[in-house]
């Protein structure tokens, strides 16, 4: 099992002057929920490199288990230090796709022509993409190969509205997830707030919040399975 692992490079939370990127979680849990399944595990970003974390992703009230176990983990830490660049990266050479979330992947990969293409390219190729938090928003410009938008008539989760605005963001990030999913046709649902919850439909997986970053790998592992 090959898995790519896409994370923003984006670091700037709009006008606030705040710094952004990835969520610690949202990549640390996927990546030992694959790791420890065997899976081989590549790292790719917009401008390659290290991407930027969120500097709130890793406060102590934020830190779990695999947050800390990621942190301790030399390799984990070597391979992200030198993602490779996204538009060195073919599906081809993957068996499935996960995109972490924070609130970078709205300003970068959201308008990224080549996250878009991968992403279209892992679905025309039959292979399942996993999304989690606000990286569901990612799916904002991808189209089926009907030309509709992706998500339209499928069912989605991702951050909601309620959630941005628990974490005083609503009018900084550029678009809203839940908005953006239900404007695209999405048949958006969602759990408590901040509780995991994770759809699945078809070869699209979402998944609504950190908590739910290491129910969507599983599920993604298991629908590898399956296929």
């Amino acid at each position: 099992m090959k898995v790519l692992i896409v994370l923003t490079s984006h670091d700037q939370l709009g006008t606030t002057g705040l710094k952004t990127g990835f969520w610690l979680e949202e990549l640390a849990a996927p990546y030992y929920t694959f790791k420890d399944a065997g899976a081989q595990i590549v790292l790719a970003s917009p401008n390659g490199g290290q991407p930027p974390l969120d500097p709130k992703s890793n406060e102590p009230a934020f830190q779990t288990d695999l947050t800390r176990r990621f942190e301790a983990d030399a390799a984990a830490n070597d391979q992200l230090d030198n993602t490779v660049r996204l538009d060195s990266v073919s599906q081809a050479d993957f068996d499935t796709v996960f995109y972490p979330g924070g609130h970078g992947p709205l300003w970068d990969l959201a308008e990224d022509p080549r996250s878009i293409a991968l992403i279209e390219s892992f679905i025309t190729a039959n292979k399942p993409v996993a999304l989690v938090c606000h990286a569901p928003g990612v799916l904002r410009h991808v189209r089926s190969a009907d030309g509709k938008p992706l998500v339209a008539g499928k069912r989605v989760t991702g951050f909601t509205n309620t959630e941005e605005a628990g974490v005083g963001l609503t009018d900084v990030v550029p678009f809203l997830v839940e908005d953006e999913l239900k404007a695209k046709g999405g048949i958006y649902s969602k759990g408590p707030d901040w509780g995991s919850y994770v759809v699945a439909d078809g070869l699209l997986i979402t998944g609504q919040n950190p908590a739910s970053s290491t129910e969507a790998a599983e599920v993604l592992i298991k629908q590898l399975a399956q296929g």
